[in-house]
């Protein structure tokens, strides 16, 4: 895994779970306790981790090639016959052979090879921090999630609370003649409309607990409590700014630059095919005895080329199928990069605008607050109409919303700015 998700892991402690006799066992975190809990249990970063130990052990079989080689061989046969009219009663035979080799020149191939293995060593690590970069966003996100549809659900619960005060006003007005029945089926269905809406929050809410279970690897049936509010955290940066620092930290991004790497020399690797490659080798064997002797072993020394002078055009086909990747690599890397350019411009405007909102909704939940007590005091004088009262509720209800939605979508979009940027836990 790689050292700065482990030093995040390692600083940012959680607090684990506390016994209530009411409610079992309970898990209550802030945000940096999920995240934390997230990094270490999360199976999408311990996957990464093993792509990392993978892409090491491959550069280390790479390595290898480029190294001296031993060989041992050993052979044992029992005979028997008749050869040239001697009689080979069970005759035994052994031999045995140890021999090393060495590459004196590949035309660069091991050296390419190597590299390309430790640049692709390189891109798991890069994908391993991405990954815990990511699974920090997440897990930011859902958390909000949950916070939002906490408080939505309050602002449902209040609508019915209202709107059953309301009908139980009706009723007593039409018992006593002073409503039509009109206002008394209208508050009804406003009532019912009201707790389809509050159902409808509450099982939002048992969905994203799952989502954020799901992220920390918790028991889905475990209560779950999250500690923190909304805190307004104003982002100084500007959008320039935000666009540079992307362009040069993106994990993802500093892959695909690899990628492109690793295809220009895969070409190079191709057109060594057109050169050739010689090997040293030395070896002694000796048979009819455990070990050599002075009368019976041998030694060999060689030095051995070979050179495709003629392959029917497969170099020149892997040559250009090779290029051909250059071709794509160099694509794929301006189209990421356009992409990233967009994925923080968006952002960062849906940021600014749900900070512009935040600011606005405000002074609507006190205009609306006003409103509706302004109707409901028309009415229960007779002043009023029922409409008037739906709506003012209805006003009421939508300008809160809206104002708990802008908190929480600066939220969102903060951390999204910040994931889009490619900061990581020490910079954020």
């Amino acid at each position: 895994m790689n050292r700065k998700v482990k030093k995040s892991i390692s600083a940012l402690t959680f607090t684990l779970l506390f016994f209530q006799e009411t409610i079992g066992f309970c898990a209550s975190l802030s945000v940096n306790d999920a995240i934390a809990m997230a990094l270490q249990n999360n199976l999408d970063i311990k996957i990464a981790s093993t792509k990392e130990n993978q892409a090491e052990a491959n550069l280390a079989a790479t390595k290898a090639q480029s190294g001296v080689t031993v060989s041992l061989g050993s052979s044992s046969s029992i005979s028997d016959g008749i050869s040239d009219g001697v009689d080979r009663d069970f005759e035994r035979s052994n031999s045995t052979s140890i021999s090393a080799s060495y590459p004196l020149y590949t035309a660069g191939k091991n050296k390419l090879n190597t590299n390309i293995k430790e640049q692709a060593l390189e891109q798991s690590k890069l994908n391993t921090q991405r990954t815990a970069e990511n699974i920090t966003y997440n897990t930011v996100k859902t958390y909000y999630d949950i916070l939002e549809d906490q408080k939505n659900i309050d602002v449902d619960q209040e609508s019915v609370d209202n709107y059953d005060k309301h009908l139980q006003n009706v009723q007593q007005l039409y018992s006593a003649g002073s409503v039509a029945k009109s206002d008394l089926l209208r508050s009804e269905v406003a009532l019912a409309d009201a707790k389809q809406s509050l159902i409808s929050a509450q099982n939002t809410l048992v969905i994203d607990q799952l989502n954020l279970k799901n992220i920390l690897k918790m028991d889905k049936n475990e209560p779950l409590y999250l500690t923190d509010d909304f805190r307004y955290i104003p982002f100084d940066m500007e959008l320039d700014y935000c666009l540079s620092y992307a362009a040069e930290n993106r994990k993802d991004l500093k892959q695909t630059e690899l990628d492109y790497e690793i295809a220009k020399k895969n070409v190079e690797l191709a057109k060594a095919d057109y050169k050739p490659t010689v090997n040293a080798s030395v070896g002694t064997d000796w048979s009819k005895q455990p070990l050599p002797s002075e009368k019976d072993h041998s030694y060999t020394v060689g030095v051995s080329a070979n050179w495709d002078v003629f392959d029917n055009g497969l170099t020149k086909a892997n040559v250009n199928a090779a290029e051909a990747g250059l071709d794509q690599a160099e694509l794929t890397l301006q189209q990421q990069k356009d992409s990233i350019d967009v994925e923080v411009r968006q952002a960062y405007l849906n940021m600014r605008d749900a900070e512009k909102r935040f600011n606005l909704t405000q002074t609507s939940v006190d205009q609306a607050k006003e409103d509706l007590f302004i109707a409901q005091e028309k009415y229960r004088v007779g002043e009023g109409i029922i409409l008037d009262i739906i709506d003012a509720q209805l006003a009421l209800s939508t300008a809160r919303i809206n104002h708990i939605s802008a908190q929480y979508d600066y939220a969102r979009y903060k951390a999204e700015v910040e994931n889009a940027m490619g900061l990581d836990e020490e910079n954020i």
